[in-house]
This record gives structure tokens, sequence and C-alpha cells, in this order.
């Protein structure tokens, strides 16, 4: 009994490693990729774009942040309603 006990808690414990080393690894991916349309709206010399580029650059940028996310419980397309809901909830957190 004391075995098994003591093998469910090392099992355990190993989990939690597993799980706190893949949170510092995939934390600064994350966040990184959690930057702001808005912060990666420059030009190819490297000034911040202004206007009607910038509001077609945030637009496509939360389109494009969107769309792979816009999948049912399944891990199906959305489609229709579904979907429009979905990705007008999904651009204004983005």
């Amino acid at each position: 009994m004391k075995h098994m006990a003591s093998a469910a808690s090392a099992a355990a414990s190993a989990s939690a490693a597993l799980a706190l080393a893949a949170l510092i690894v995939f934390f600064p991916i994350a966040t990184a990729m959690a930057q702001s349309c808005e912060s990666q709206a420059v030009s190819a010399t490297g000034k911040a774009l202004h206007g009607a580029a910038k509001n077609s650059f945030v637009k496509k940028c939360k389109k494009d942040a969107c769309e792979p996310k816009a999948v049912s419980a399944e891990g199906k397309p959305l489609h229709g309603a579904a979907k429009n809901s979905f990705m007008a909830k999904c651009k204004r957190d983005a």
C-alpha cells in the first residue's frame, strides 16, 4: 500500500514539474505572439504607420490572428453567424 501511494506521489510530482517546465518555456513565446497589432504597425523602414495604412494593417492583423481560432469544440471550422460572432468578439479583444 505504502509503495503505491509513493508511486502516485512521484507521478504527481513529475507531472507538476513537467507543467512548470512547459510554462517556463512557452510563456515568453506566448508573450511575444500576444503583441498587439497596434505595436506591429510599422513600415519596412521601421517608422510607425499612420492613417489609412495603419488602419488597413491593424484590420488585417486582427483578422489573421483570429481566423485560425474560429473552430468549434469538435475542431471543425465555424461558419455563418457563429463565425461572424466569434470573429467580432476576437477582433475586439485582439
